[in-house]
């Protein structure tokens, strides 16, 4: 499996604010990790990905420097909020601007622009709606603030900026949703030995003026791209085992596996494997809040299960690179598949789904999970904007192909 997208980013961020030179080994390559690079380049690191099996970082000590042009951030919402922070930590009154694709203009920003406010940065939305194009102008300094994380990324991008912060930070947090991405932020601040308290992600105390090391560490594989394919197995695979997959790591989607088995699926874990054969699986009720990347996968499988599957306590799914919830009933019943919305998820029912033209709404992760059911139909199956998985998995259908998957790209 390909390396994580979440770690990628975070030991780009993470470098690029350490004092020294960091090397990343095994990092993701691929259009959001990219732009990752690009924007932490242009706040003042000095990134070397000539080797792309091991990056070089050599570190800004945590001065950041607002550049003269906005910083585009493509594709990568998580790029995004977690630079916002990094560039609240650059000198008084520099003023670091932001944009990115049509889908990131429509994403929201506004509690993470007011918490950094709090805390001494200043933040602007240029057309005054919360979301993309802003601007951040410095300097964090510490302080209070509360916070309600409807995405996770908000509260990442909080922790790792304010330990570099002149004073100390409390954030009180009233919703956090998606918990395990910030364990996984609180896991490469413990390796970088930043001090903090966590009162049950409820309140954060972090003390100030403190500083990133520079590392050498290898990127874990990726739970939210083997979720495609522990999938596909479930639905139609003689045998698959996918290599590399460390169940010891923090990242959520790990859990699909768990969703799977309670379906039915055929599944063995080995210390750093996953095996998975195609069985009757049967609906049941997940609660998908800690999974929301997962939700796209999670549908198109349901729709090839016995009785009724619902996906529920997932309303920020509406809010990811389109409304997931919206986008996947409406490809789900061009199929055929009797599938109804919730405000927080989706209905499945058991259904005789058929070959049809589906559009993957320029989401990497709508695409794939489309994918899936064409895989599992007879008759061809066309889904448009396939350029989408070059955001996060660019050898999507080569690994495929490689296991006897009848998928090819067209342009």
């Amino acid at each position: 499996m390909p390396a994580s997208k979440s770690h990628t980013i975070r030991a780009v961020a993470i470098a690029s604010l350490a004092v020294g030179e960091s090397t990343i080994r095994k990092p993701l390559v691929s259009g959001d990790t990219q732009a990752t690079v690009n924007c932490y380049q242009a706040l003042g690191a000095r990134i070397d990905t000539a080797d792309s099996k091991l990056w070089k970082v050599t570190g800004t000590g945590g001065e950041i420097t607002a550049p003269p042009e906005s910083i585009d951030v493509g594709n990568s919402g998580t790029t995004l909020r977690i630079a916002m922070g990094s560039a609240a930590l650059a000198g008084k009154g520099q003023t670091t601007t932001f944009t990115g694709d049509e889908q990131i203009q429509t994403r929201p920003v506004g509690p993470l622009m007011d918490a950094l406010g709090d805390l001494g940065a200043k933040c602007a939305s240029l057309r005054n709606n919360g979301r993309a194009p802003v601007e951040v102008t410095g300097r964090l300094t510490g302080g209070k603030t509360t916070i309600a994380c409807h995405t996770s990324q908000y509260l990442s991008s909080l922790l790792l900026c304010t330990p570099l912060a002149a004073g100390d930070s409390e954030i009180n947090v009233t919703l956090l949703n998606e918990p395990g991405y910030v364990q996984m932020t609180l896991d490469w601040l413990d390796k970088q030995q930043i001090e903090y308290e966590n009162q049950q992600f409820c309140k954060f105390k972090i003390k100030g003026n403190q500083s990133y090391k520079a590392f050498d560490d290898c990127i874990p594989a990726d739970f939210s791209s083997a979720t495609f394919f522990l999938c596909a197995a479930a639905l139609v695979a003689d045998e698959v085992t996918l290599l590399g997959l460390d169940f010891s790591d923090s990242q959520p989607d790990k859990a699909v596996v768990d969703y799977l088995k309670a379906m039915g699926a055929d599944i063995s874990i080995g210390p750093t494997s996953v095996t998975i054969k195609a069985a009757t699986l049967k609906g049941t009720e997940i609660d998908m809040n800690k999974t929301p990347d997962a939700l796209p996968a999670m549908a198109v499988t349901a729709a090839f299960a016995e009785g009724a599957t619902r996906l529920v306590n997932v309303s920020q799914a509406r809010s990811k690179e389109t409304d997931r919830i919206k986008c996947m009933a409406e490809e789900l019943k061009k199929m055929g598949v009797d599938v109804e919305e919730l405000p927080d998820g989706l209905i499945i029912r058991h259904s005789r789904p058929k070959p049809a033209k589906l559009n993957g709404r320029s989401d990497h992760r709508t695409v794939m999970a489309l994918s899936l059911a064409g895989l599992s139909l007879d008759g061809q199956c066309t889904i448009d904007t396939a350029e989408a998985m070059s955001v996060t998995f660019p050898d999507y259908v080569k690994l495929m192909k490689s296991i006897g998957a009848n998928m090819d790209l067209v342009n």
